[in-house]
């Protein structure tokens, strides 16, 4: 992805955002020179991975096969003093037929929670033993209440409704078309995107970058230590 791209899909997210009256904490909006000036009292937020998150998952096509996330809160499952803060919190953007390709998580559970704009729409199988799809009827929640439906399902959330994703449950999910863009939560356990993802199709879950301008923000994996 060009820098500029990213760029531009970050100023577009905030003024979506503040549209529909959600405003980000004070570290979305600071620029890399403001990082210049903060120490390790914002250790938290290098360490955990907090911030912005832009992918097209190494297609090379971001309108169709990417998402842009914003990180609010996250712990970490092994390093102090995060292990305490056991949950994650992130914003998910997420435009029409734009698709987060198939994939499940091996420790993360995850309710994501279509908050409002378009529908969203997340296809679900079980898992086989040797990592394929499987053709099992599968067990949801949504909105805690408890469905089973067949393999491949469809399930349409409108602004409002959620659905629970247990580990080992594939998914895929994406705006349903002529609904708009939707804005989607996502409440779960740690999250660890670096290890924690398997994608049904030989993907990178980070892109790499073409620095055609400077960057406006930081991505979540472009902290320096302090003093670095």
């Amino acid at each position: 992805m060009k820098r500029s791209e990213i760029n531009a899909l970050i100023e577009d997210a905030k003024e979506l955002l503040h549209k529909h009256y959600m405003k980000l904490p004070p570290f979305a909006y600071w620029s890399p020179e403001d990082w210049k000036q903060k120490g390790s009292e914002c250790d938290e937020i290098r360490e955990c991975g907090l911030g912005w998150d832009i992918t097209d998952f190494g297609a090379g096509d971001f309108d169709r096969t990417g998402l842009v996330v914003f990180t609010v809160r996250n712990g970490h499952r092994t390093l102090e003093p995060y292990t305490d803060k056991t949950y994650c919190e992130k914003i998910l953007i997420v435009r029409k037929d734009q698709h987060t390709p198939m994939h499940y998580h091996v420790f993360k559970q995850e309710d994501i929670i279509c908050r409002c704009g378009g529908n969203l729409v997340c296809e679900v199988y079980n898992r086989t033993p040797d990592d394929q799809l499987a053709g099992t009827e599968v067990e949801v929640s949504l909105d805690g209440v408890r469905h089973r439906v067949p393999a491949g399902t469809q399930l349409v959330l409108t602004p409002g409704e959620s659905i629970t994703l247990t580990p080992y449950l594939w998914h895929e999910f994406w705006a349903e078309k002529g609904t708009g863009t939707s804005i989607v939560g996502e409440v779960s356990k740690v999250n660890d995107d670096a290890t924690d993802n398997v994608f049904l199709k030989a993907l990178g879950r980070f892109p790499d970058i073409e620095e055609d301008a400077p960057p406006m923000h930081l991505l979540c994996t472009e902290y320096e230590a302090p003093g670095a």
